[in-house]
Parts: C-alpha cells; sequence; structure tokens
C-alpha cells in the first residue's frame, strides 16, 4: 500500500461503524475536509430532506473528487459512488465488530434524542430499527460484495478492525 500522507481518502463501513468519527479526525489533523456520502444523497432541509437524483448525486461527488483534496464517508458503495473509489489515494474499510456497531447505534439514537448530539435527520423510532436492518444487511452482504467487488482496489485498502490500524498507518499517538 501507498505511504505518505494521502490527499483523497474514502471511508466506509456499516452504520455504526465509526465513519464520521473517523473523518471528522482525520480531516482536522490533516487539514482536508470531509464529506458525508448521506448529504450527497439527501438535501437537508428543516420541513424535511428531499432525496437527490442519481445524475444529481453523481455531478455533486464529481465536483468534490475534483476538488484535489476530500475525505468522502458512507455506506455506500453503488454505481453513482464507483469514481470517488477509482481517485482515492487511500480506502478505509472500517470492519468494526457487529456488536459494537450495534451499541453504537443504540447510543447515537439516546443522545440524539437527549439532544446531546447531532444529527442531519430527525432521529425516529422507524430510522433507529432501520439502522439495525441496515447493520445486519451490511454484515451479510454489504461488506462481503464490497471486498469481492473492490478486491481490485486492494492495494490501496486498509481493512480497519481496530483503532490501532489506524494509528499505525498514520502514525499517530
Amino acid at each position: 500500500m501507498k505511504k505518505g500522507i494521502p490527499k483523497k481518502i474514502h471511508i466506509i463501513g456499516s452504520v455504526g461503524s465509526g465513519k464520521t468519527t473517523l473523518a471528522k479526525e482525520l480531516s482536522a489533523r490533516l487539514q482536508i475536509p470531509y464529506y458525508e456520502l448521506d448529504n450527497i444523497v439527501w438535501k437537508r432541509h428543516k420541513s424535511g430532506d428531499i432525496r437527490r437524483t442519481e445524475n444529481e448525486r453523481k455531478v455533486y461527488l464529481q465536483t468534490i473528487i475534483d476538488s484535489g483534496c476530500w475525505i468522502v464517508e458512507g455506506v455506500h458503495n453503488e454505481e453513482w459512488v464507483k469514481n470517488s473509489f477509482q481517485h482515492a489515494e487511500l480506502i478505509i474499510f472500517l470492519d468494526t465488530n457487529y456488536s459494537i456497531r450495534s451499541y453504537r447505534i443504540i447510543k447515537r439514537f439516546v443522545l440524539q434524542k437527549l439532544g446531546l448530539e447531532r444529527s442531519n435527520y430527525n432521529p425516529t423510532m422507524k430510522i433507529f430499527l432501520k439502522m439495525f436492518k441496515w447493520n445486519r444487511y451490511f454484515e451479510k452482504e454489504g461488506k462481503p460484495n464490497f471486498l469481492n467487488e473492490f478486491a481490485v482496489y486492494h492495494d490501496k485498502t486498509l481493512i480497519v478492525t481496530k483503532n490501532d490500524d489506524i494509528k499505525n498507518y498514520f502514525k499517530i499517538g
């Protein structure tokens, strides 16, 4: 895997894997802007989110990719996101333990409902339950599909199972 400080990073993992936390940390440390794929999918409005078309998402993501340095994070690995994987200098796959992700989903929901953690969406019971469904789906389908389909990028993929993997790669702490 290419060493040095990457300027184009794509972070992928299931809900609750730590994508946003890692993206924020790396963004601050490396002085590189980060973008959440969920905010590329959705136009955020107080009155309710509006889903962008696939073409709108592609154009928005391409603008980010063309900017020269970026951290993109999200669970999405559909066709419209492939350009990000192709242009990334480093792909970080967060392979966080299923039970840890489940705990984080619960913790996040409680903190959001108490107003102690901000969210880009309205943390409803419906979304809370969907997160468990998405977590299961990722474990059974998403992770194997990603590892199989994106094996072509093995030379620039860092599979993270523990925080030390990130610390060692970036020589943090």
